[in-house]
């Protein structure tokens, strides 16, 4: 399988990233390890997941995705096959949010204790933090990165203007650089990303590993009503892409996944990978079933025309 670098960094990764917000929450420790093996045993390395993930979930306290992975490499002894990501600042409890050095030093360790693992290969502020400055947050990544408990820092959720301040004060600072950008970008949630962060990422070398690839479920194409969103517990979700230009945009998948002989989210991933910005989408499972559709996309190659159908269709 084709790799592909992380950002500027030296690691290579497959492009799909498996999304480890599931782990814990919709599917337990023995399905996560299953879903797992599958994945790597198929050519794939690389994994998101994020100190909060479930700690929705009732009963949860955050952690929950990390400790199982953490678990499965202990048990697989495959640490060293696979490139980790997580992220820090999303609130965990009183006090326990944000991007203050003091508060990245002290997550980053309990997210190594859950993963069982001695560095982490890209730590990324999970949003931004606009009461703490940019100096103090990327000074607190280059004490980790000097350590050696970090690979590389990556951003989510942050609009063009801090990312670019975020690029610059690292260059003139000496500190490590965001090498990626976690956006929420898909076929349906377009213009978001592609006025402003699109052309940066691409100017600035920041890789592009794009969460909710799949929009919360909606481009699957399992929901085609408001019946439909009753169907899984991520259902609701899906219900805002309901409206004539989302219709207009499953047509068009349906149309190319029967040429392909493949699903819709094969196509709507395909349609990704193919983007000149990105990287890897992040996408998740919670069956063999599913994963297979996801992996597919990896060896699809969408036509220019077909290419251009998606465009047109979910044009905003």
């Amino acid at each position: 399988m084709q790799k592909r670098q992380l950002g500027k960094t030296g690691i290579e990764v497959a492009p799909l990233c498996f999304g480890g917000n599931v782990f814990g929450w919709t599917i337990d420790q023995p399905t996560s390890f299953t879903i797992l093996d599958s994945f790597t045993e198929q050519g794939f390395n690389f994994i998101d997941t994020a100190d909060v993930y479930s700690r929705w979930v009732p009963g949860n306290k955050g952690g929950e995705s990390e400790e199982i992975i953490g678990n499965w490499m202990k048990e697989r002894k495959n640490r060293d096959k696979v490139i980790i990501a997580t992220k820090v600042g999303m609130e965990m409890g009183p006090d326990k949010k944000g991007l203050k050095g003091s508060y990245i030093k002290q997550s980053v360790e309990d997210s190594l204790k859950r993963l069982k693992t001695d560095y982490i290969d890209l730590y990324q502020s999970h949003a931004d933090d606009m009461e703490t400055s940019i100096e103090e947050t990327l000074s607190a990544y280059n004490a980790l990165v000097k350590e050696g408990k970090v690979r590389a820092i990556g951003a989510s959720n942050f609009n063009a203007e801090r990312l670019k301040q975020s690029l610059h004060i690292s260059e003139k600072e000496k500190f490590p650089s965001y090498v990626t950008l976690q956006p929420k970008y898909n076929l349906h949630d377009r213009a978001d990303f592609e006025k402003d962060l699109q052309p940066l990422c691409v100017n600035k070398s920041v890789g592009v590993i794009p969460y909710y690839s799949l929009a919360s479920g909606f481009l699957t194409g399992k929901y085609r009503s408001k019946e439909d969103v009753k169907k899984s517990a991520r259902g609701e979700k899906a219900l805002s892409y309901l409206d004539e230009r989302g219709i207009k945009i499953l047509n068009a998948l349906d149309d190319i996944s029967k040429a392909h002989q493949v699903k819709p989210a094969t196509i709507a991933l395909a349609w990704l990978m193919q983007r000149p910005s990105i990287t890897a989408p992040i996408a998740s499972a919670t069956s063999i079933e599913q994963l297979k559709d996801l992996t597919k996309a990896a060896q699809i190659k969408l036509a220019t025309v077909e290419i251009e159908k998606l465009d047109f269709e979910s044009r905003y």
